[in-house]
């Protein structure tokens, strides 16, 4: 059986290559032809001796996952349907704007965390994605990106143009969120392996204030994370009290608000940005109420964060309607009159299902361990 290169982070890959008599210094090498260079084969990787590369060959591969459809929306957001095996389909988006491209990537297939306003959470749940997975969805965005020169217009499925804004050829993504499906810290070690590979300079070079995980309160994980791999940190919050959160995000049942904003002030002690950014998704008449807002200034008095208000994006059978433009300009100034920084989230991608809230991909063999995995989650 082959070994995967894609699911090494740089230590990992010094070790393999010690362990088929290599010197430690190949794998820096590899490093640069798979994640700079987005090369896939060894013949290509020009600098490394013939016998490795014929080596390498035999016992080990870069396996990447399928592209299954590629959609750009009319304000030019990107979406990738990437399969991951077993009739199992994950998706990634690319959001580019004026001055960086953000691309949203997923953890799992499809998500057991079940919030009840996300598409994802009403797949249910298959499995962990590995980290050759994740990695590879930044993998193949960065090659499909700079395949497509600054300003030049992109044709997709539907026969529209739309008139790249990409400021950057050489580095198309310049931001990651793990905001895409799934819950980040449900799988752990595979995606903290990723974010070695993104923060690596020999891999992609972000900086951890460039990479943010997004969790819905897993707090001993959320602990761990402190301590092995600090970046920027969004936490799904969407109510102000626990009563409320507890129909929003089950997992608030097991790790009650109280509790995850005290890890959130832990977590500031070596995170990269000295804020923490709590997302709130804006429900109609569910949770986007004057007095909902003077309870979040209250909630989150000792805690450095900024709010991100997110019009709630509709997807069949969600039950909820976003809430009004002038209610979410209410709650705003609500909160920024209580001297919060809040900003409210321009929906893009909507017309190709890319929105936050929307991804859903394909998630087979799903129900069983869904169940399996809520009825541990809220013991």
């Amino acid at each position: 059986m082959t070994v995967n290169l894609l699911d090494f982070n740089a230590k990992q890959l010094t070790d393999y290559c010690t362990e088929i008599g290599e010197k430690p210094f190949r794998a820096k090498q590899l490093l640069r032809w798979i994640h700079q260079f987005g090369k896939a084969d060894f013949v290509e990787m020009s600098d490394l001796a013939k016998g490795l590369r014929e080596k390498l060959s035999v016992v080990a591969e870069i396996g990447l996952p399928e592209v299954m459809s590629d959609h750009v929306a009319a304000d030019g957001t990107r979406k990738w349907l990437l399969s991951v095996g077993s009739g199992n389909g994950i998706e990634s988006v690319f959001i580019p704007e004026a001055n960086r491209g953000t691309l949203c990537v997923s953890s799992q297939v499809g998500c057991a965390l079940a919030c009840t306003f996300c598409s994802t959470g009403k797949q249910g749940f298959n499995r962990n994605l590995t980290v050759a997975e994740i990695i590879g969805q930044l993998w193949w965005a960065n090659n499909a990106l700079k395949v497509t020169p600054v300003g030049e217009p992109i044709l997709n499925d539907n026969a529209q143009i739309y008139q790249s804004q990409s400021v950057d050829k050489n580095r198309v993504v310049s931001n990651v969120v793990m905001m895409g499906m799934g819950e980040p810290l449900s799988n752990f070690e595979n995606v903290v392996t990723a974010l070695d590979l993104m923060l690596d300079d020999n891999a992609y070079g972000l900086s951890r204030r460039k990479v943010t995980v997004s969790t819905s309160g897993l707090i001993p994980a959320l602990d761990r994370l402190r301590e092995r791999c600090p970046v920027a940190l969004a936490v799904s919050l969407h109510a102000p009290n626990d009563a409320l959160r507890d129909q929003l995000v089950p997992i608030n049942k097991k790790y009650p608000i109280k509790e995850l904003l005290a890890a959130c002030q832990r977590y500031l002690t070596a995170a990269p940005r000295d804020f923490v950014t709590f997302e709130y998704v804006m429900l109609d008449g569910v949770n986007d109420s004057v007095e909902h807002a003077y309870e979040l200034v209250e909630l989150v008095r000792d805690t450095p964060c900024k709010f991100n208000l997110i019009p709630f994006n509709s997807f069949p059978g969600s039950g909820y309607q976003r809430s009004s433009t002038e209610a979410i300009r209410i709650f705003r100034d609500v909160l920024m009159q209580a001297g919060l920084i809040v900003t409210v989230r321009k929906t893009r991608g909507d017309d190709i299902a890319a929105a936050c809230g929307q991804l859903a991909g394909q998630v087979l063999d799903k129900t069983r361990r869904t169940k399996q995995l809520m009825a541990e989650a809220v013991k």
